[in-house]
């Protein structure tokens, strides 16, 4: 009887550790999807086979928590920057001008998003200036090459150069060169200004182009100047991650 009591206890042991491990294994997954990011769409589809229309409604996106995503407008007539749940929406007026407006129904030929509900910043050397020093910096210290990571930057830059797309109505895009068509650059400087950026190794024709790991949309405080970042020289600028990415980032 005595063995039996101690293979009975032996037994027990096992399955509430068994138990044990499948809730941490579930919190660790439950953690993960609270930062998962959505993807609609590719640009090499928008670029090569001329997908321009949209294929996401912003205002049908789920709202659990502040959503935060970047994108072209359908027909590539825009940019979008979604920014705390607000639909940022950036058209060109002029060579020199642009307007930015708010529109929730707003739809995209491809977009990436995420739902954060809390950030975290992050602590970045003074050296990281250039668009090509934060992906070398997300490069070298992030775990999470194989997923997409969401990232804002607020601060202040020295310069900035953004981009908004002006396909002309009709145009037909066989190739990245033809869907640039009537594209506008602007020039930034010495602004405070919101970026909000995805970084993935494993991405690129999907939402970044095929020579970065990054895509960044910059909006300035004033909120009448929005667009794909194409160069910046960041003068003063904090780098935030969703809460629990960053445990992902040592800085150096």
């Amino acid at each position: 009887m005595k063995k039996n009591y101690g293979l009975f206890f032996v037994v027990l042991l096992v399955f509430l550790g068994m138990i044990a491990c499948n809730q941490r294994k579930n919190s660790s997954t439950m953690a993960v999807r609270q930062h998962e990011v959505t993807i609609v769409g590719a640009m090499k589809d928008a670029m090569w086979k001329g997908e321009l229309f949209g294929k996401v409604q912003l205002d049908t996106l789920p709202k659990k928590a502040p959503l935060f995503g970047i994108g072209p407008v359908a027909y590539m007539r825009g940019e979008i920057m979604l920014l705390d749940g607000k639909t940022y929406v950036s058209e060109v007026t002029s060579d020199s001008t642009m307007s930015v407006s708010i529109i929730p129904e707003v739809a995209a030929p491809f977009f990436v998003y995420a739902e954060v509900s809390e950030w975290e910043e992050i602590v970045i050397p003074f050296e990281v200036k250039t668009l090509q020093d934060i992906e070398n910096f997300l490069v070298k210290n992030t775990a999470t090459r194989n997923q997409p990571v969401p990232f804002m930057v607020k601060g202040s830059v020295s310069q900035a150069t953004i981009h908004v797309q002006n396909l002309p109505e009709g145009t037909k895009v066989t190739s990245p060169q033809e869907a640039h068509q009537g594209q506008v650059s602007y020039k930034i400087t010495d602004a405070p200004v919101t970026m909000v950026g995805f970084f993935s190794e494993e991405h690129q024709g999907v939402f970044t182009h095929h020579d970065t790991f990054l895509h960044i949309h910059l909006l300035n405080d004033e909120q009448d100047m929005m667009g794909h970042l194409d160069a910046v020289s960041l003068k003063k600028a904090r780098l935030f991650l969703p809460k629990g990415l960053s445990d992902n980032i040592t800085p150096k």
